[in-house]
């Protein structure tokens, strides 16, 4: 299964062409926005060819708001899922202290051979 290419709204791309008119590297920009260099070279270069109609059609924002929603639900999910880990890692780490202390070698999990 291929990827799908990501399409780029005229004023992402604008405000690009600004970081780069204002003198931030090539490479600043690429990383900050997470596209690749040689892509940022092409909207410059069509932005200095015809910068009154540059870049016709809509494009797409990179992540939707429901996108983002779902991807903070996840988060939160998974951040209970690991409290309650940890509460029960703690639990059986006290269990065997307390084992240890009291000499009393209960509830080992393992059958004992004869």
């Amino acid at each position: 299964m291929g990827l799908a290419r990501r399409q780029f709204s005229k004023e992402f791309k604008m405000a690009a062409i600004r970081r780069l008119e204002q003198g931030v590297s090539i490479g600043e920009v690429a990383r900050a926005l997470e596209v690749n260099p040689n892509v940022l070279h092409r909207w410059r270069r069509e932005f200095r060819q015809g910068p009154g109609n540059v870049f016709p059609g809509n494009g797409k924002a990179r992540w939707s708001e429901g996108r983002i929603a779902d991807l903070e639900r996840k988060v939160g999910q998974q951040a209970l899922e690991i409290d309650f880990l940890k509460g029960c890692l703690q639990r059986i780490e006290e269990q065997r202290m307390l084992q240890a202390l009291t000499g009393d070698p209960r509830s080992t999990g393992r059958s004992k051979k004869k």
